[in-house]
């Protein structure tokens, strides 16, 4: 695959959806311009996981869009995911590294100066860092800030994604930093069209 284009970062929850499937809308929002899909289904037992990956996958590689998996790194290879997206406290980046090979993508989340450093310098490809705003869709994530945000852009060579109760009326703040990307969940899931609000989101951004 080309060069990864971060910037409207869809990650997925099922209880943000309204009146579609989970399917019906993440093709949605990929018409609005969603430029990657981040599949994480915490409630989903590993089987009704994998079914929803092998869904989302035919939906993504349509349009020629980057699914990353959420921590699962089996159902990753399963469904030829271009990559995965662990936590600090999943399987250490180089384990993973050492089972995905170097082809595929491997995203860290980072809260701190020294988690990026340390995640780039054992190879992510690119960092998570939130969170930003104060979000319900992680009620365990910790606060971050937009001061914090702009170091680690700076110090940092690879992508940097921002994460956490990100919205339309909020994006222009992240946008202003020069972070590659901000990952959304119920910002555009959520929408009575997801389609049309995706697309306003990415005007603001670019």
């Amino acid at each position: 695959m080309n060069k990864i284009n971060y910037s409207i970062y869809l990650v997925t929850d099922t209880n943000a959806v309204k009146d579609k499937t989970l399917a019906e809308a993440v093709e949605e929002a990929i018409k609005g311009g969603v430029t990657i899909v981040q599949l994480r289904e915490k409630e989903a037992n590993s089987r009704d996981f994998f079914e929803i990956a092998l869904k989302i996958k035919d939906i993504t590689s349509k349009y020629n869009v980057p699914l990353i998996i959420n921590d699962r790194i089996d159902i990753a290879l399963l469904v030829d995911a271009e990559g995965v997206h662990i936590g600090q406290q999943d399987v250490p980046l180089i384990e993973a590294r050492k089972i995905l090979g170097p082809n595929k993508i491997i995203g860290l989340s980072a809260s701190s100066l020294d988690e990026a450093i340390k995640g780039e310098i054992e190879g992510a490809n690119y960092l998570g860092v939130g969170a930003i705003f104060p979000t319900s869709t992680k009620k365990d994530a910790k606060k971050n800030s937009i001061e914090n945000l702009i170091r680690i852009k700076q110090k940092i060579s690879i992508p940097i994604v921002a994460i956490g109760g990100i919205n339309i009326n909020n994006i222009d703040k992240i946008s202003q930093t020069g972070v590659d990307g901000a990952a959304m969940v119920s910002a555009i899931l959520g929408s009575k069209n997801i389609k049309e609000e995706t697309r306003n989101i990415k005007n603001i951004w670019f």
